[in-house]
Parts: C-alpha cells; structure tokens; sequence
C-alpha cells in the first residue's frame, strides 16, 4: 500500500479570500483535517462554502506529541493528513514541525500548499530591505532574557522579523530602543491583512512610545539590520605584514586583506607605507 501525503497548508491571516484554491480544495477532500484549533477550521470552511468530508481533529502545542502517532498511522495507512493552523503557514512558531520531522524520518511523503505568511507579508510592507533577512520568532518573556536575546541581533546585518504578543509589545521595543539604540529603523504590523490593519514604522524609541499606550491584535515586527561596520585600515596593517612576512607580496596581500575587511585597498596600502616610515 502506498503511504498517503502530509498536506501543510497556509490559512489566511485575516482575511478569508486570501485563501487558496488548494487549500479549498484540500479541506474537502482530505480524510484527516489536523487544526491548531477546530472550530477556526470549521469556521473556515463554512466561509468558504466547503465542507470537510474527512475527521477533524485537534492538533495545537499541547498536544503534538500525544497527536502526532494517531496522524502517522493515518499516513502509513494511505490516507491525506491536512495539517492546519490558526493563521499563516504551519510549523512558522506554530505547530507542525514535530510532525514534519517524523515524517522525515519515516520517508513519507510531506508537500505544501503555500499561502500567506505574517513573516513575508510584514516583511514586504515593512519599507526596509528585503534582500536578505531572518526569521527570529518570539523574544523571551523575561525582561533580563529579552535585552540578552536582542544584543545579539546588534551586529546582525540581515532584516529581522520576529512575533510578539500585544501586551508585551512596549516593553519588548522599549528594551530593544535600549539595547539597539532608538534610532534603529523598525515597522510594527498590526492585524496583518484584518480590517483594522495597522503599519506604524520609524525607529525604535518612537515605537516604543507608541506602543507605551497599549495595542491590539496579531504583532509582528520588522527590525532593520545594523549598518555595517566600516574597518579602520590602520587597524589592519599588521594583517597585511603577517602576510607578506608568509611570502606574499605586498600588493596580494593588501588586496586579499582589503577584499576581506572590506575596505579600499589604495587606503590600506598607504596605511602600510606610512606604519613603515
């Protein structure tokens, strides 16, 4: 017997018409329906004018482990697991990941029906650079945790995109103006694609005081990378001496220093000359 497929399918952020054909499709067709929660799936459905033919059941962080054997077998048996969440993608700090890597394991089939994503579509409307970025997911709750959690992200260049519940938002800007700087550029979106969507961007201080008055619904937020740091090519001549004490000639070995550090290398060989006067 053939194995079935395990089906993630992104569920719209707010709006219902997002929704994807596939998606339709599959909440009608699928033979098991796994839902973070069950009656947003019903009422999903019911939105959409489909009705689930297979067994809907729970599938939420409390329960994945306990869950995840009863949906395998469903697999092994043939059958079309569609694995849902509240909003967005699955396994994006939501469930499924679990589920994935034992599926991995067991080499059975996993695909997705792509859809909305609260990181991408934030990280679209955020206004800062999109050419690279990463996916940082919750800060910690505690406030000693949190300032170490953002200090690591002082040096990252890359766009940062992170969740953060509402009524941790002030604290959690307020502490990244601190550690960061409140000049560091950042957009917060509010009820992403939802009636009362809300894009407030600038840095992060006056974030921090805008949030200070309270603030609702699903948040996620778009932090701008730190600027690169620019090399003093003073600071890099003895790099350029150790390696022309290795045989390297001089003129290489300013240009693979250069290259590296970033710098021009005119700059860094007249820094040379003038620390050998």
């Amino acid at each position: 017997m053939d194995s079935g497929t395990l089906l993630l399918a992104a569920t719209p952020l707010g709006d219902v018409r997002d929704a994807s054909a596939r998606l339709i499709e599959a909440l009608g067709s699928a033979d098991v329906v796994a839902a973070e929660d069950t009656r947003r799936v019903r009422a999903l459905a019911s939105a959409l004018d489909v009705v689930p033919t297979g067994k809907v059941v729970s599938y939420y962080e409390g329960v994945e482990t306990a869950r995840a054997p009863m949906l395998l077998d469903a697999l092994r048996e043939g059958r079309t697991v569609l694995l849902v969440t509240d909003a967005g993608m699955p396994s994006v700090s939501d469930p499924g990941y679990r589920l994935v890597t034992a599926c991995v394991a067991e080499q059975l089939p996993v695909t997705c029906l792509p859809g909305p994503s609260a990181v991408t579509t934030a990280l679209a409307v955020s206004g800062l650079p999109s050419d690279r970025f990463c996916f940082e997911g919750f800060p910690p709750r505690k406030q000693g945790e949190r300032r170490r959690w953002f200090g690591r992200l002082a040096a990252e260049e890359r766009t940062c995109v992170f969740f953060e519940a509402p009524h941790r938002l002030a604290d959690a800007l307020a502490d990244a103006a601190e550690v960061l700087g409140g000049e560091r550029r950042a957009a917060v979106c509010r009820e992403l694609t939802k009636t009362y969507e809300e894009i407030r961007r600038g840095g992060l201080a006056e974030l921090a005081a805008w949030a200070a008055d309270g603030v609702r619904g699903e948040i996620t937020v778009v932090l701008g990378g730190a600027e690169p740091e620019v090399a003093d090519p003073a600071d890099l001549v003895e790099q350029v001496e150790q390696r022309a004490a290795e045989g390297v000639r001089l003129k290489d070995a300013v240009a693979e220093v250069a290259e590296l550090a970033g710098v021009r290398k005119k700059e860094l060989y007249d820094a040379v000359l003038a620390a050998r006067r």
